[in-house]
């Protein structure tokens, strides 16, 4: 692990729509705050990439919250994560944040990257010991009117477990060790409803 960089720990899962009241009165009752959550999410991939660069390379997230009328871009980029070897319990990756006044999308395609996809996701938002919880529904988008389409009401719900912020790693101060136990938690306090996984885990 290179001390240099910041990372992201995280853990994600699905559920069904008949879950989903008995998860949100669970994670209220756990967490510190909630919030209503529709976010724009632009995925760009690099212009120009080197032959031999894994496909996650240098992927970057470009985010908005739309519940704000006068909100500002983030952009997330990651890289390859931690091997499963290192990290069992838990998806840990370098990752980096960096917030855009103005036009978040034209300056990362001044960055280099083309846009890959498009989404939203409208759902809810919590906060626990330092992590943020998303769970979500997504919401495509019309090609006609460039607007979000509703999701199905059937359409399953997605969670997204992770660190509010990135987090460094050393000897001295194991932030990672840390987040990872935060996250475990979670794990633990959803057990019976929510089934809380690594991402790489859940996609086989």
């Amino acid at each position: 692990m290179n001390k240099g960089h910041q990372y992201e720990v995280s853990l994600y899962g699905v559920f069904s729509p008949v879950d989903l009241k008995a998860i949100l009165d669970r994670m209220t009752l756990h967490s510190e705050s909630s919030a209503p959550l529709h976010l724009r999410e632009v995925v760009f991939e690099p212009l120009v990439r080197p032959a031999d660069a894994p496909v996650d390379q240098g992927i970057l997230h470009a985010q908005k919250d739309t519940t704000e009328d006068k909100s500002s871009w983030v952009l997330y980029s990651y890289l390859k994560p931690e091997s499963s070897r290192v990290y069992p319990e838990a998806m840990v990756r370098p990752w980096a944040t960096c917030l855009v006044q103005g036009d978040g999308l034209a300056f990362a395609s001044a960055l280099g990257y083309v846009r890959r996809s498009e989404v939203y996701k409208r759902g809810f938002v919590f906060r626990r010991n330092g992590l943020v919880i998303q769970i979500f529904q997504i919401e495509h988008v019309d090609p006609k009117t460039a607007q979000p389409i509703p999701a199905h009401v059937d359409s399953l719900w997605k969670v997204e477990v992770k660190n509010a912020a990135p987090v460094r790693n050393t000897q001295e101060l194991p932030l990672v060790k840390n987040s990872i136990a935060a996250i475990l938690e979670v794990q633990l306090m959803m057990k019976g409803l929510l089934d809380l996984r690594r991402e790489d885990i859940l996609a086989a």
